[in-house]
């Protein structure tokens, strides 16, 4: 099959969605586990069958199954944008699904959800009346629904909501066309919003550190935001951007913050290294082009992983080191995922485990 999810582990698996063209190409859509230790598939459940989904068109860089999987307190929630949402047990039992929320997408499957509390929220920023979706985690029925109250032309975006505590009260943030906006876990109500214009399609997910949220503003062309989180409310556009760029901002992979440093790779291949705090650049150097994957820290390092399937380690900090650069020779435009001081890659063929004793790779 087909599918862009990342992998997620608990309990020595590893879970993955996947879209299989049957017939007249509609898909089968379905959720695997795997055997950790060996790579065994566990088992393999339809969770909607192609009679229920159809043939759909979307980007050429998409699938049937991109949104990642969560796994929480011993059930697996999956979630395939417009063609539902479900939840199993860790054996592959559905226990609830949801495919009446029909809505239409622009170019398919997009963000993934999150858990928050009893609630399973991930956006819904069709071509038409965009909302952020809350369902209840227990039954999958609709808890609420908060729609986008934005006028722009491109109403569509992908990204993945992250909840964060700002003074003691949580908040959901979620970008959207034209704006990020700040939810009310409990209601969904709109806390604050920052806007950025006509931009659209967006796609990473929000990262928040040093008190700061940082969003890429989507296409046609990103900026890098850094928005200062203070428990004010309402339109906070004017008062609370605390820095911006345009160079090396993402269009698709997320950033990720180590420290007082961010890091980020635009779609071209640019990787920076941004001081958090102020936006200053202490590096900026080219990759290979042609990056969808989000970047991964760990161990004192961050991971940049290629469309066209090269990996290139560097050390984490304010001057560039390269430590690695490792050509798979496949499409890879799923996150990387970490287990066991190893590292999963789902390419377009296979999933790969990643790890080893050696000091380095070549």
């Amino acid at each position: 099959g087909l599918g862009w999810s990342s992998p997620v582990t608990a309990g020595g698996r590893i879970f993955l969605t996947t879209g299989v063209a049957v017939g007249d190409g509609a898909p089968s859509l379905r959720a695997l586990a795997l055997e950790l230790a060996t790579g065994r598939i566990l088992w393999d459940t339809e969770v909607f069958p192609p009679a229920e989904t159809g043939r759909a068109s979307m980007h050429k860089k998409n699938s049937p199954a991109s949104p990642t999987p969560v796994v929480h307190e011993g059930r697996v929630y999956v979630h395939f944008g417009h063609f539902g949402t479900a939840c199993l047990d860790l054996e592959g039992k559905v226990l609830w699904r949801n495919n009446r929320l029909r809505y239409e997408p622009e170019h398919g499957n997009g963000g993934s959800p999150i858990i928050v509390g009893d609630r399973l929220v991930f956006s819904a920023d069709a071509r038409t009346d965009p909302a952020l979706v809350a369902l209840d985690r227990r039954t999958g029925e609709v808890a609420w629904r908060s729609a986008r109250d934005l006028e722009v032309r491109q109403k569509f975006s992908f990204a993945t909501p992250l909840l964060i505590e700002v003074a003691g009260r949580p908040q959901i943030v979620c970008p959207a066309s034209g704006a990020v906006i700040a939810h009310d876990p409990a209601d969904g109500r709109e806390l604050w919003r920052v806007r950025y214009g006509g931009g659209y399609s967006l796609i990473p997910r929000p990262v928040f550190a040093h008190g700061l949220i940082f969003i890429g503003t989507g296409y046609n062309r990103a900026d890098l935001l850094a928005i200062r989180v203070d428990g004010s409310m309402g339109d906070l556009t004017d008062s609370h951007i605390a820095w911006r760029t345009t160079k090396g901002a993402p269009l698709t992979p997320s950033t990720v913050a180590v420290g007082d440093e961010l890091y980020a790779v635009s779609d071209m291949g640019v990787a920076t290294c941004f001081n958090a705090r102020t936006g200053e650049v202490y590096w900026q150097e080219k990759l290979e082009p042609g990056y969808s994957a989000s970047p991964l820290a760990a161990a004192g390092r961050v991971y940049f992983q290629s469309e066209g399937g090269v990996a290139t380690v560097v050390a984490a900090g304010r001057t560039f080191r390269q430590l690695a650069r490792n050509e798979l020779g496949e499409r890879t435009l799923a996150s990387l995922a970490v287990a066991e001081n190893t590292v999963l890659l789902r390419s377009e063929k296979a999933l790969y485990r990643i790890g080893g004793n050696r000091a380095s790779a070549r």
